[in-house]
């Protein structure tokens, strides 16, 4: 199946472009690596488990998790990561396997995975019934009582960064952060071509009701970067011992906290798939 199927045009084009391997290995990247294991960390179920790691990019946090002993499946529907992901399982001992595809058509059986993260789904399906068929589909593919953790962009996080860099004050870029904060729809200026191509950004009640409508408990929803990464000198303090753990000491303390979340540029939310007689 060709990828061209799969996404769009121009998603396919950004992450063409946009070197998804390096992006955790520098600047913010490197604390959102770190930080996003911490949070899947808490809901990794005791022993070997079946995961599944949709849209997981080229393989980092698949690899992580098979190196732990899980059986990992990705699923990505990028061409370009699907082979960087191979080579990265073909270095390991305990492999996890890697399949073209989608979040909305995922060609699992019912009832077969622990734990199913949705790594980018959320950010590019720009409509609610699309991203309700991806939803629908990791709860069907979910074992009884097992977790998804989603990720997703929050409706704030171009306008924050706008603020702080001073971008709010060009025009297309002040009209992009308008729309995204009025309706959630993340459409890229052609004078910023570096942005996240089109995308989907939430308000964090927003995607509590979405996974709710699909009879999903709800259990949390964490920041990521959280907060602290508004610390004029975030960088450099984290590099410093001492400072690093006051940022994430905060960090901790204001995880959960739904008025601050719209400061995390990211967040994810855990729920489970109880069991319920008859479904």
């Amino acid at each position: 199946m060709n990828s061209k199927q799969l996404i769009s045009r121009d998603i396919e084009v950004f992450y063409n472009n946009a070197s998804e391997e390096t992006r955790l290995e520098k600047g913010m990247g490197v604390f959102e690596f770190e930080r996003i294991k911490i949070l899947i960390e808490k809901y990794l179920p005791i022993g070997t488990s079946k995961i599944i790691d949709i849209g997981g990019g080229t393989g980092k946090y698949a690899a992580w998790l098979a190196q732990k002993g899980h059986d990992v499946y990705l699923v990505e529907p990028v061409l370009k990561h699907i082979e960087i992901a191979k080579n990265r399982a073909n270095k390991l001992k305990n492999k996890f396997s890697i399949h073209l595809g989608e979040a909305r058509r995922l060609e699992f059986p019912n009832h077969f995975a622990d734990l199913i993260i949705l790594h980018g789904p959320l950010y590019h399906l720009q409509t609610r019934e699309d991203r309700a068929v991806a939803i629908s589909e990791a709860r069907r593919v979910l074992k009884d009582n097992g977790i998804i953790l989603a990720f997703a962009i929050n409706y704030t996080a171009s306008t924050v960064v706008g603020l702080l860099s001073g971008l709010i004050h060009k025009n297309s870029f002040f009209q992009m952060c308008k729309e995204e904060l009025v309706t959630g729809l993340h459409n890229p200026p052609s004078d910023f071509p570096w942005l996240l191509a089109e995308a989907y950004y939430h308000k964090p009640e927003e995607l509590k009701d979405e996974f709710i409508h699909q009879e999903l408990t709800y259990l949390r929803t964490y920041a990521v970067e959280g907060m602290i990464w508004l610390d004029k000198d975030y960088f450099a303090n984290m590099l410093n011992k001492k400072r690093r753990e006051t940022l994430l000491e905060l960090l901790q303390v204001t995880e959960n906290d739904n008025y601050l979340l719209p400061f995390s540029p990211h967040m994810m939310i855990a729920v489970q798939k109880k069991y319920n007689y008859g479904k």
